[in-house]
């Protein structure tokens, strides 16, 4: 388990369940998301099946904040890129 503090808010890496990155507001500033799941335990509600079992909450940070999420979840020591942007070419 890991922890992230970005600005004023601390996100536990083991909650993340998406990231958006390279994404604009609507006015125009770049912006990375992160869709945090976090377990939903309701009293007396253990046999009803059809109960979600996370509540999830998109976060949006712009600015230096944004910079520096898309730097975490884009290194190597973090994330593995299964889709690497550069293309190896094959000289035969």
């Amino acid at each position: 388990m890991a922890f992230i503090k970005i600005q004023n808010v601390v996100i536990n890496t083991s909650y993340v369940a998406a990231v958006r990155l390279d994404e604009r507001t609507a006015s125009g500033d770049k912006s990375v998301s992160v869709l945090i799941a976090t377990p939903k335990f309701p009293l007396l509600q253990w046999d009803t099946i059809a109960q979600t079992l996370y509540h999830y909450e998109w976060i949006e940070f712009t600015g230096q904040a944004a910079n520096a999420l898309q730097d975490y979840f884009t290194s190597f020591n973090n994330v593995i890129d299964l889709l690497p942007q550069y293309q190896e070419s094959n000289v035969g």
